[in-house]
């Protein structure tokens, strides 16, 4: 079983949330789970740091689109953090999430 670290760190209207380890689909529904319990419509801004994500699946692409869509609802905006050229970085990039979020360095 992979594992995947959610540290959340809120800053008002703005909560950080920072990803290390690995998702994929035998703990994707925890990490979920995780973020999502950490969003509330009071926020402004999310900001997703996957700079410290090793690995990135389908199970987990879907919740980044999940968690996009609900921040579009709640009109927040949706930071993702990936350092350009790592592996995630590029799961990233061919999966059109930055479509649906802003995608930083």
């Amino acid at each position: 079983m992979t594992t995947a670290d959610v540290e959340v760190r809120a800053d008002g209207a703005r909560v950080d949330i920072v990803i290390t380890g690995e998702i994929d689909l035998s703990n994707s529904e925890r990490v979920r789970e995780e973020i999502f319990g950490s969003i509330d419509n009071r926020l402004t801004e999310v900001r997703l740091d996957l700079g410290e994500l090793k690995y990135l699946d389908s199970a987990g692409l879907r919740i980044l689109f999940a968690l996009a869509e609900r921040l579009r609802l709640l009109q927040t905006s949706c930071t993702i953090v990936s350092p350009v050229g790592s592996p995630t970085r590029r799961v990233l990039e061919m999966s059109g999430v930055g479509a649906v979020a802003e995608l930083q360095p």
